[in-house]
């Protein structure tokens, strides 16, 4: 959508009912209330005695835990992730507080303040606790993709997610103001960009950028002219290469393990792209993104949107998310600790450098604010994990199953009790448990039992744990703000450290409540809002929102979880 620019003459207190009047539903009743925001629970103090920036940058790395940054730090660009660590205001104990760290998840929280408790994004994909039926986090039959294919459960609006973001508040308040949010993930786009931003994702059948009609019927002319020069083509071809000699990469496992994927642009450095290929095609567009040249194409709609829609330009705040999602394609089909992972992320820091460069020189280094942050870590691969003396392995999803529903069958009677996974949790025959005459919480703690039996599992939680207020047993609270009530399934399942749900034998993933899967970089750089320096204090994602309302002197979105970050003095 092309938006008009025009002067807030909003008075404060009809703006701030304006805010709360156009906020998405509520959540249910059995949701905790919401939180006071940052303005009740702390003072803004100095932030709200600076002039708001004229643009937020927002980035988010894709599965990027902690320990990577520091851990390469020694072989960093000088302007890259440099830019938070040495000149900007850094958090060293960043984390996210639910259970099951997923992508959707963790962009949904990131602008909100809300866990998924609130939120309604409890993964990236659910199946109905009832029916059965699959659900997408960003799924809407209702929009299509814009001069693109939608498949079914394609992500193309924000209809599931039940909280407003910074950026809704924003527009509300000030409809001058811009919210653009641009990934490879339609989720990475859509949730940070909330319901009144403009969402733009990677379409891997053409290689090209694309909204849906949720935002506008056709494209603004900078998108088609963008498209029009097809600048994913031009990565045909194209090495990637490691950006330093084989030595510095002894900290890493090396290519071609057997539990590295092989698949795509292979295991292997240095690889071509397109290789084997007659020319740029859908498979071949789908092999960018688990690529370096992934993020770069990612920055280059960036760049144009920042031209297209003349992003910063005033003293309207606009707010651009981007999230790169190369990174996890990358980590899942390697691992953290493989040599692939560790070169993306120097090639990546290269990339950041050069969008920099183009920030400061296009918007102004004293004009803008970035901030830098994950959606969730990884835990190693299980494989790699076990070579170093670790416990971890794999719990296969439909041996699991089977255990359990055999065991509810010597209790309960013959049936498929346990339909299957959703989520991290486990979901039920509700009708098969209603026509025996059953209690379902009865059935539901006898399945807790039993699954708590399989291999690699920890704990598992029933409704009515999730549903009460014990805040001693471990993980139970994390688990908690992962739980929607009629969304997430009744029994939720938490595998033991290292260990996870996969069928796969090679590669890793997240989805923890674990230190590996909820420990992520918060990075903040704007020499007029943040300051320097290292903080050690621990602090939650959720506080990121109702510090970026601060900054931006508006309410904390509605149903905020979080408090002001502790950012050093100016």
């Amino acid at each position: 959508m092309t938006l008009t620019r025009r002067t807030w003459l909003l008075a404060p207190v009809l703006a701030a009912l304006a805010a709360c009047s156009s906020a998405p539903p509520s959540a249910p009743a059995s949701t905790p209330a919401a939180a006071p925001t940052a303005s009740a629970q702390a003072s803004p103090g100095p932030l709200a005695a600076k002039n708001p920036p004229r643009l937020v940058v927002f980035m988010v790395i894709d599965g990027l835990p902690i320990r990577q940054v520091l851990g390469y730090r020694d072989q960093l660009q000088p302007d890259g992730f440099k830019r938070f660590l040495d000149r900007g205001a850094w958090f060293a104990n960043a984390y996210y507080g639910h259970g099951y760290t997923v992508t959707a998840a963790g962009h949904s929280i990131m602008l909100s303040g809300a866990y998924p408790q609130r939120s309604g994004i409890i993964g990236n994909e659910w199946r109905d606790p009832v029916t059965g039926e699959p659900e997408y986090n960003t799924a809407d039959p209702r929009y299509q993709y814009i001069g693109n294919k939608t498949e079914p459960l394609a992500g193309t609006s924000p209809r599931n997610y039940k909280v407003e973001t910074v950026g809704d508040v924003l527009r509300t308040l000030r409809p001058g103001s811009k919210v653009i949010g641009i990934s490879g993930k339609d989720r990475g786009a859509i949730l940070p960009a909330g319901h009144k931003g403009t969402a733009y994702m990677f379409m891997s059948g053409t290689g090209q950028f694309a909204s849906s009609t949720y935002y506008m019927d056709k494209h603004p002319a900078w998108v088609d002219a963008f498209n029009a020069a097809k600048p994913a083509d031009r990565f045909f071809g194209k090495t990637w290469a490691p950006m330093l000699p084989e030595a510095a990469y002894a900290r890493s496992a090396p290519d071609g393990q057997p539990w590295q994927a092989n698949s795509g642009n292979g295991n292997r450095l240095p690889a071509v792209l397109g290789a084997g290929m007659d020319g740029p095609g859908p498979r071949f567009y789908g092999n960018i993104l688990p690529s370096p040249f992934g993020d770069e194409l990612t920055l280059d709609f960036a760049r144009a949107a920042i031209e297209g829609e003349q992003l910063g330009t005033d003293d309207q705040t606009d707010i651009l998310s981007v999230s790169l999602s190369s990174h996890d394609y990358i980590n899942h089909a390697f691992g953290p600790e493989s040599r692939l992972s560790h070169d993306h992320f120097l090639h990546l820091d290269a990339s950041l450098q050069a969008w920099f460069k183009y920030l400061d020189a296009k918007v102004g280094p004293d004009n803008y604010i970035a901030v830098l942050t994950a959606d969730h870590g990884f835990t190693d691969t299980p494989e790699w994990a076990k070579s170093q003396g670790r416990d971890a392995g794999r719990i296969n999803p439909a041996q699991a199953v089977t255990f359990v529903n055999a065991g509810l069958a010597k209790q309960f009677g013959e049936g498929r009790w346990v339909v299957g996974l959703s989520g991290t949790g486990l979901i039920f025959d509700e009708a098969a448990i209603r026509a025996k005459g059953l209690q379902a919480d009865d059935v539901y703690a006898a399945a807790k039992a039993l699954v708590e039996q399989v291999d690699g599992v920890q704990a598992a939680f029933t409704r009515a744990q999730l549903a009460g207020t014990d805040t001693a047993t471990p993980y139970l609270e994390q688990m908690r703000k992962s739980w929607y009530p009629g969304i997430a399934a009744p029994l939720q399942v938490v595998p033991k450290p290292g260990w996870m749900f996969s069928s796969r034998m090679t590669g890793t993933t997240h989805g923890s409540p674990y230190e590996a899967d909820t420990h992520v970089p918060l990075l903040t750089w704007g020499p007029g809002w943040v300051g320097q320096g290292r903080i050690e204090q621990r602090v939650e994602m959720v506080d990121l929102a109702p510090t970026l309302s601060a900054i931006l002197h508006i309410p904390a979105p509605r149903q905020a979880q979080g408090k002001l970050l502790p950012l050093p003095a100016q």
